[in-house]
């Protein structure tokens, strides 16, 4: 999937037009790799116990299959959730404008007039959560209220990506949890929205870096729930990132 989604499109000017490799068939053992972990994830209450333990557990087998693993310190680790949804709720305001019922989208059949058509197409046409972050990228996106979040939040993802780039400097890769809570029962619903998005404290620093990462299982807690813990590395570095998950698998 990576190998053709990567690469050149001629509809998207932003995309790198670098070679991309064919990763599946170059798949080789990594050698000795330097792994960083993040000691927050260890330190923090917010953290559950039985995640800090499975990463406890990888931690013991990376050293004994001969790699070296550090803890580092993040400064920024709480900054990584607000920065994160007040850039991803602009975009999700700004991209979604379109689907008005008129230039684009789906169109209410109830709609009497110019006026009922945007309103009943976007009312009907969006779920909750969709609303609600295109409510709050509107807000942040508005005059007076543009630079005290979306220009603060950018900066704040420079800075976040530069500590990140430091740290990969020094490292092969960045070792977390997927997140700081086993996975959710079926059917679980949780009413505080914000609840459920610092469960993406780890996984965002990738999107907010564009750094390449991957999520692997890595067993269940007591309760059979599935564990997870995530790999961040060096952009353009996907094949390495590969090489060392599938042998990450292994451990």
């Amino acid at each position: 999937m990576l190998e053709i989604m990567a690469g050149v499109d001629e509809y998207d000017s932003t995309l790198s037009t670098a070679d991309v490799p064919s990763f599946s068939s170059n798949l080789a053992k990594p050698g000795v790799k330097k792994i960083a972990y993040l000691q927050e994830a260890l330190s923090s209450p917010g953290v559950d116990q039985q995640v800090k333990d499975n990463l406890n557990v990888y931690i013991d087998k990376l050293r004994a299959a001969g790699h070296t693993v550090e803890p580092i310190s993040f400064d920024y680790l709480d900054y990584l959730v607000p920065a994160y949804y007040i850039l991803a709720m602009a975009e999700a305001s700004s991209n979604l404008s379109r689907y008005d019922g008129v230039h684009y989208g789906y169109r209410s059949p109830k709609a009497t007039d110019l006026q009922s058509t945007y309103k009943r197409s976007r009312s009907e046409g969006f779920g909750k959560e969709v609303k609600r972050r295109i409510m709050l990228g509107t807000f942040v996106l508005s005059a007076g209220y543009y630079d005290a979040y979306y220009a603060k939040a950018q900066k704040v993802r420079r800075l976040i990506r530069e500590q990140t780039d430091t740290i990969l400097k020094d490292y092969d890769f960045i070792l977390v949890p997927t997140a700081p809570e086993p996975a959710f029962e079926i059917g679980k619903v949780e009413k505080d929205p914000v609840v459920t998005y610092l469960h993406d404290i780890f996984t965002v620093q990738a999107s907010l870096t564009g750094a390449p990462a991957i999520s692997l299982p890595s067993g269940n807690n007591s309760e059979g729930l599935p564990l997870g813990l995530q790999l961040l590395t060096r952009h353009f570095e996907e094949q390495e990132l590969l090489n060392f998950a599938k042998n990450f698998l292994e451990l």
